[in-house]
C-alpha cells in the first residue's frame, strides 16, 4: 500500500459503463479514456485494493434498443454480451502496459479471448492482486450488468459495489432533464425501490440488499472520485440498508 494512504475498501466490485468507455466520440473506443481509466485502475491497485470489474457494452451495441428496433429479444442480448468482451479485453491490455496483472473472464465460453467464469477460479486470482475483468454480463438474455455486478459481488465476497455512471449519483429526478433534481448523499435500498429510481437496475439493488452489500453510485467521468471513493471521501449517493 501506498505511504500514507489507508484506504476504507479493500475488496471492490467495480461497474463501468460502456458508453463512457466512448468518450466524446459517443461510439466504440476510445484509446485514451481506455487509458485515463487503466491509469486510475492502476492508482487503487497500488493502494492493495482487490478489484473486479464488470464492463457494460452500450458504446458498441445495446441490447435493448436493438430488440426496441425489432430484433429478437434474446438474441439482441447476446450480441450486447459479445460487446463487453470487447471492452474488458481492450482494458486488460492496457492494464498488462502498466504492470498490472488482469485477466478476463466471460459467462459466455469464448476461450480464444477469455477465461470461462468460475466464481472459485476468480476469487482466487483476485486474492492473490489480479484484477478481474467480468464480461458477457450473467451470461443469460433478460439481465443488465448491473445485475451481473451485483450477482459477481456476492460470489467474489466484495465489501463494496462502487457504479462508475456519468452523473454525480442518485437524483430524485432526472437531472439532465430537471435542473432542480436533487441528490441524495444516502439512500436506503427499499427507498431506491420504491422511488423507481432509474440509475441502477431494481434487480440489482434487489440482490445486492439480500446480500447486505452497500452500492455507491459516483461520477466516473471525474479523475480521482474512484480514488477518492476507496480512501473514504463521502463522493455519490451509498446506497444500503
Amino acid at each position: 500500500m501506498a505511504a500514507g494512504k489507508k484506504r476504507k475498501y479493500s475488496k471492490v466490485l467495480l461497474k463501468l459503463s460502456g458508453e463512457a468507455l466512448a468518450g466524446d466520440k459517443g461510439f466504440g473506443i476510445d484509446v485514451q479514456v481506455i487509458e485515463k481509466t487503466a491509469r486510475e485502475i492502476k492508482e487503487v491497485v497500488d493502494l492493495g485494493v482487490k478489484l473486479g470489474i464488470v464492463i457494460g457494452g452500450g458504446n458498441i451495441f445495446r441490447g435493448v434498443a436493438a430488440s426496441a428496433r425489432g430484433m429478437d429479444r434474446i438474441q439482441a442480448d447476446y450480441l450486447g454480451m459479445l460487446a463487453t468482451l470487447f471492452n474488458a479485453v481492450a482494458i486488460k491490455e492496457t492494464l498488462k502496459k502498466t504492470g498490472i496483472p488482469a485477466q478476463v473472464f466471460s459467462a459466455l465460453a469464448i476461450p480464444a479471448l477469455a477465461e470461462t467464469y468460475l466464481p472459485q477460479t476468480a476469487k482466487s486470482l483476485m486474492e492473490k492482486g489480479t484484477v478481474l475483468l467480468l464480461a458477457a454480463g450473467t451470461g443469460n438474455p433478460f439481465f443488465t450488468t448491473d445485475t451481473a455486478a451485483a450477482l459477481r459481488a456476492a460470489e467474489l465476497g466484495t465489501e463494496v459495489i462502487l457504479k462508475a455512471t456519468q452523473v454525480d449519483g442518485v437524483f430524485d429526478d432526472n437531472p439532465r432533464i430537471n435542473p432542480k433534481a436533487k441528490i441524495y448523499k444516502e439512500i436506503s435500498y427499499a427507498d431506491f425501490l420504491q422511488g423507481h429510481l432509474q440509475v441502477m437496475d431494481a434487480t440489482a439493488v434487489s440482490l445486492a440488499r439480500e446480500h447486505a452489500i452497500p452500492l455507491i453510485v459516483f461520477n466516473g467521468l471525474i479523475q480521482g472520485n474512484l480514488k477518492k471513493i476507496i480512501l473514504g471521501s463521502p463522493i455519490g449517493t451509498l446506497i444500503k440498508g
